[in-house]
C-alpha cells in the first residue's frame, strides 16, 4: 500500500476514535513518554499542538511549564510551504490560530530562535513502523526540520496510537526515523 493509502486508512480510524477513547489513549501514552529517562532530564521540549484526535500531548507543555522547562511549539511559515518555525511558549495564552486549524505561538509576542536544538522533539504521525520511520500528513514539515544539522544530537520521540503501528512505511532517501516511540501499549526503541 503506498503512503497515500495508508494515510487515508490510518486518518479514518483515528477519526473514529470517540472523545474518551482519545482521551484514554492519550493519557496512556503521555505516560509513555514521562516514564523516558530524558524526560526527567529534558531542560527544553518541542511539542505541538494536537488536532483531529491526534495523541493529546498538551499534558506534557504543562508539566514542563510547572517544573520550569521551555516548551516550543512549531508555527508553519506562510510564504515558504513545507517550512516550519519554533517558537518558545510560556504558556497556552501565547497560542493563536494557525496554518491548518493548528494552534502556534504569536510571531507577535512569542521568540523564534533562528536555531533550536531541544534536548527532545515530540513528533506526531499519521502511521509508524517498528524501525521508526512515520507517516505524516505529506506537507515535509518534519522531514525538513529533523534535517536541520543542529537536531542532529536530539532524541526524537515519536507519539501515536497503537493502531497507528504498521508493518512497513515506504521510505523516501529522505526521511529521517524517530529513535523512540510510545504508544499507550508499548515504548519501542528502533535500531
Amino acid at each position: 500500500m503506498n503512503k497515500e493509502k495508508l494515510r487515508k486508512k490510518l486518518l479514518c480510524e483515528r477519526a473514529g476514535l470517540s472523545s474518551q477513547q482519545a482521551f484514554d489513549k492519550s493519557e496512556s501514552v503521555v505516560n509513555s513518554v514521562k516514564k523516558l529517562k530524558a524526560w526527567a532530564e529534558a531542560a527544553e521540549v518541542l511539542l505541538y499542538w494536537p488536532v483531529r484526535n491526534e495523541v493529546d500531548v498538551r499534558p506534557l507543555a504543562r508539566s514542563l511549564w510547572e517544573r520550569g522547562a521551555r516548551v516550543l511549539l512549531p508555527c508553519c511559515r506562510s510564504d515558504s510551504p513545507g517550512e516550519m518555525d519554533i517558537g518558545i511558549v510560556r504558556a497556552e495564552s501565547d497560542l493563536v490560530d494557525g496554518a491548518y486549524s493548528i494552534k502556534e505561538p504569536d510571531r507577535s509576542s512569542c521568540e523564534f530562535p533562528q536555531y533550536v536544538s531541544p534536548d527532545i522533539i515530540i513528533v506526531p504521525g499519521v502511521g509508524f513502523d517498528r524501525h521508526g520511520f512515520r507517516i505524516g500528513f505529506g506537507g515535509g514539515y518534519y522531514d525538513r526540520f529533523l534535517s536541520r544539522p543542529e537536531i542532529a544530537t536530539c532524541l526524537i520521540v515519536g507519539v501515536c496510537y497503537d493502531f497507528q503501528i504498521i508493518e512497513s512505511v515506504p521510505v523516501e532517501n529522505w526521511d529521517k526515523p524517530v529513535h523512540a516511540l510510545c504508544t499507550e501499549g508499548e515504548t519501542i526503541w528502533p535500531r
